[in-house]
């Protein structure tokens, strides 16, 4: 199910619990920044980075797997041949209603695989960008 109309956009934003993989702790960073615009935006953020206990004062995980909490939107901030790996941690899961690869992120083989399993996929957006867009006041 790829996403492409604004409406399915603006749906798909209103889910609140995203889990954000290569989360950064480094402020300047789009890993970083765009997660930081979520929290203040009302979402509820975990964060994925398995070189960190801690981000933005939260517990960091070291996979999707570890994550023993709802999520419904997964966030990847990884390379593009890193996404088949979250593609399978995803799949093990039953939660996960969104699969969203920000700009210069795909993998058409792993979008398909979990469009298959009827995950919504956004591919080569950044959400932050998205929401401001089409939330605006």
């Amino acid at each position: 199910m790829p996403v492409e109309s604004d409406a399915e956009l603006r749906e798909l934003l209103g889910l609140r619990t995203v889990a954000v993989v290569g989360c950064s702790a480094t402020p300047g960073k789009d890993a970083h920044e765009n997660p930081s615009y979520l929290l203040e935006h009302g979402y509820e953020v975990i964060p994925v980075n398995p070189n960190r206990e801690t981000v933005f004062g939260r517990e960091a995980y070291d996979s999707l797997s570890d994550v023993d909490r709802e999520i419904e939107v997964v966030n990847v901030f990884r390379p593009s041949e890193e996404v088949s790996d979250v593609v399978d941690q995803v799949l093990e899961r039953e939660d996960v209603k969104v699969l969203w690869l920000q700009l210069g992120i795909s993998d058409p083989d792993a979008e398909a695989r979990a469009e298959d399993a009827e995950i919504h996929v956004v591919s080569d957006r950044c959400m932050k960008v998205e929401h401001q867009r089409l939330h605006a006041p």
